[in-house]
């Protein structure tokens, strides 16, 4: 069976531009246990943050000196205090669950080098049924129409293999009882001819201090375009969700109209 793409199999290629990012999970701060401890020694501290990351990276830090109402009485103050001196362990206490789509497995190949504070769950290509994919254009092919053209017909004759595949391991595995066994086994070895343009979905767990590292060396003008899309978009989202402790980063817009970060404290 042939695997060339017609031009009505090109024209059903799903093709994404831009990411998106979904906010799924943050911390609680748990009352009871705050007040138990302050009680049990002595103290009491108002915060005026209402912010658990915020709330709780500052509670850490106090924690070091004992230092519960006293000195730098806001947590602007306090977490600003943090930053300038770069004392980032205490930021390691605050986490964020995203959920990342509409990206490439080239992304994520980039994306999981980050160990030290993340934590990864990828969508698996040995289970899900890639014949109707979607597939991530850089912006650079796409804005060429004979890079474009290019990229469409490798694309599509990818997906295409693909399919043929799937459809044929399925029958040579005919002898395997569990019909949910046959499909893993067809799509594990289908997916080899799949690009690293195919689209994935992944779920990421981090803490403030790895993710400030993540934004400084993924928002830079010398990271590829796709992973600084998600790190500046993931920036604005803890812009607005602890201005206190990313308030610091500022984004610039680049001649080609592309954005990266600026802060003037870097690798807290």
């Amino acid at each position: 069976m042939s695997t060339t793409p017609t031009a009505s199999r090109q024209a059903e290629l799903q093709i994404v531009r831009d990411p998106r990012i979904y906010l799924v999970g943050k911390q609680v701060v748990e009352e009871g246990g705050m007040e138990d401890f302050l009680r049990d020694h002595g103290m009491e501290w108002n915060p005026d943050t209402q912010v658990p990351a915020q709330l709780l990276s500052e509670a850490a830090g106090r924690v070091c000196y004992m230092s519960f109402g006293k000195g730098r009485g806001s947590n602007q103050e306090y977490l600003g205090n943090i930053l300038s001196s770069g004392h980032g362990s205490v930021l390691e206490h605050a986490i964020w669950n995203f959920i990342i789509t509409g990206v490439s497995r080239t992304f994520t190949h980039e994306l999981v080098r980050h160990r030290a504070g993340f934590g990864y769950s990828q969508l698996s290509q040995r289970y899900v049924n890639e014949s109707k994919a979607e597939f991530i254009e850089p912006d650079c092919i796409a804005n060429d129409p004979e890079s474009h053209a290019v990229w469409m017909e490798s694309i599509g004759q990818a997906q295409q293999a693909y399919r043929v595949l799937a459809k044929r391991l399925r029958k040579q595995f005919a002898h395997v009882e569990s019909k949910t066994l046959r499909r893993k086994l067809a799509r594990q070895a289908a997916r080899s001819v799949l690009p690293n343009a195919t689209e994935t979905k992944i779920f990421v767990t981090a803490n403030a201090r790895a993710l400030r590292h993540f934004i400084e060396l993924r928002a830079s003008e010398h990271a590829e375009v796709e992973i600084r899309k998600v790190a500046t978009a993931i920036l604005e989202i803890l812009q607005a969700d602890a201005p206190n402790m990313f308030g610091d980063y500022r984004l610039e817009t680049l001649d080609d109209g592309t954005q990266v970060v600026r802060t003037d404290h870097p690798k807290v």
